[in-house]
């Protein structure tokens, strides 16, 4: 019998009852006050007195109109670079513990975002309650007596002047409350090797030794670490070794392209939980099984602002114009994409994440991420979201009955001086010629985005299709990958980006 996970399960339960449910709008405006009551004597909070934000009548209101928008480079360049220079009380009050090296898509260095203390508390109290969330999935017992395999970036972070660096997985992983450790794995010394390879290889040495009952981590990372567990132990699937293994908890990029090629990795069904953590912070978790949507961390350190995702707000960049318009939680409503925007207790303000969302559920304050500001392809109007992308992509798995895990895309000039999409798609498909491919693809999106029909019909030329070999992706994501993880593909490549792609696939 689960003795301890029967405590468990009951301690959750016991926490649901006596917690009331959560009014999002009035959490928000709360935390916005507190975070600019926290930073009002900081060089940031002193410039745009916050003490008068906080003085006036609708501090949101105020708040908007008194901060301008900020996007990673606009923010460094003119407020966070003084932390690298030795001075406090910039953004936040003091230091900064860590800086995040984010692994996003856009740009050739990485992004050096601040985690304070602060934010860690605020992480730890967001895994909490997807702990406590789970209560809602109607787990055995047993499950909370399991070993949860954790992958994400190394543990070693660089020790740099008064502070530490890594990726955000690898920061948080660094940090797990001490009640924990004893479930986590792969275990503080596995998880503190810097190769990703090295580590992957440890871990599947290991696997036996395990009783897993949950996985996290980005899709492709565990999907490399399942393979390999399974091909060093000559499995048919990971249930052979894991038998416990029930809840899979996704993050970093969306789960839909992965869930195909996920499952074939698996001996039966296993529950997939959604989450939103990003170098900036914990943003949202999934906490209802009836849906894939993921509630929005209201109450744990973020303020949220949502921007209408509407070309004449957008710049080239995909920075916001001065005059777009940010709406509080108050003011939202579904079947809209929203550019996020976020104030946090690393003293980030008015911060552009670069993701965009739509709601499904106002009032529970539940969202799903749609694409990226920069990656909305809209070249010739054709106003194309990645979740567009990914529907297409499952059709044509069925269609052509195979697996697409990955794929990427670029607008650009043909030889012809017309603008064409350039895809290349991951999958193994056998006997069946890119120009049908393409067709079938083009179809699909046609029927699903109005606006990507008018502009097949003028300014869009065509589309053009390569099928490579998933492992080409891999390669890639091996060649670029960060300290002691792996990178996230693009789905959307600028041209500069993508003609370095295609020369590496020429190479190879």
């Amino acid at each position: 019998m689960a003795i301890l996970g029967n405590i468990i399960k009951g301690v959750i339960e016991l926490k649901d009852t006596f917690t009331s449910e959560i009014i999002h709008e009035e959490a928000q405006e709360n935390v916005l006050k507190e975070l600019l009551e926290r930073a009002k004597h900081t060089q940031f909070g002193a410039h745009f007195n916050f003490e008068a934000i906080l003085e006036s009548e609708n501090p949101q209101k105020s708040f908007a109109a008194q901060v301008p928008y900020y996007d990673y480079n606009k923010i460094n360049d003119e407020w966070w670079h003084k932390l690298h220079n030795g001075e406090t009380d910039v953004t936040w009050p003091g230091n900064p513990s860590y800086f995040a090296l984010s692994s996003g898509t856009t740009g050739k260095t990485s992004k050096r975002i601040p985690v304070t203390d602060d934010m860690i508390e605020a992480i730890r109290g967001a895994g909490i309650k997807q702990v406590f969330a789970l209560n809602n999935f109607d787990l055995p017992a047993d499950f909370f007596e399991k070993e949860i395999m954790m992958l994400g970036s190394s543990t070693d972070l660089i020790v740099k002047d008064n502070h530490k660096e890594g990726e955000i997985s690898g920061i948080s992983a660094s940090n797990i409350p001490s009640w924990f450790r004893g479930y986590y794995k792969p275990g503080e010394e596995i998880s503190q090797i810097d190769d990703w390879d090295d580590r992957v290889q440890r871990i599947a040495e290991r696997a036996k030794d395990w009783d897993i009952g949950a996985l996290s981590g980005i899709p492709s990372w565990i999907e490399l670490m399942l393979q390999k567990v399974i091909e060093y132990h000559n499995l048919n699937h990971i249930h052979e070794i894991w038998p416990n293994l029930q809840v899979y908890t996704s993050g970093g990029v969306a789960f839909a392209p992965y869930e195909k090629s996920f499952k074939a990795l698996l001996g039966k069904p296993v529950t997939v939980i959604d989450t939103y953590l990003a170098s900036e912070g914990y943003i949202a978790t999934q906490v209802r099984p009836e849906t894939d949507a993921m509630q929005l961390n209201t109450d744990n350190g973020i303020y949220f602002e949502f921007v209408p995702f509407k070309p004449e707000y957008i710049n080239q960049d995909g920075s916001l114009t001065d005059e777009a318009p940010a709406l509080t939680l108050r003011e939202v409503e579904t079947d809209q994409d929203y550019v996020l925007i976020i104030s946090t207790v690393s003293g980030a303000w008015r911060y552009l994440i670069g993701d965009t969302i739509e709601f499904t559920d106002v009032k529970r304050a539940e969202i799903k991420i749609t694409g990226r500001t920069k990656f909305f392809l809209n070249t010739v109007g054709s106003q194309l979201s990645v979740n567009k992308m990914d529907a297409a992509m499952r059709e044509l798995e069925e269609k052509f009955d195979t697996t697409i895990s990955e794929y990427t895309i670029c607008a650009k000039r043909g030889d012809d001086d017309e603008f064409y999409h350039y895809w290349y798609l991951g999958s193994d498909v056998e006997g069946v010629d890119n120009s049908e491919i393409a067709k079938a693809l083009d179809e699909s999106l046609k029927n699903a985005n109005k606006n990507y029909k008018v502009a097949r019909s003028k300014a869009l030329h065509g589309v053009k299709v390569k099928v490579i070999s998933p492992e080409r992706f891999y390669d890639w994501n091996e060649r670029n990958k960060k300290k002691g993880g792996q990178v996230k593909m693009e789905r959307v490549m600028g041209e500069e980006k993508f003609a370095d792609w295609e020369a590496f696939i020429k190479e190879s």
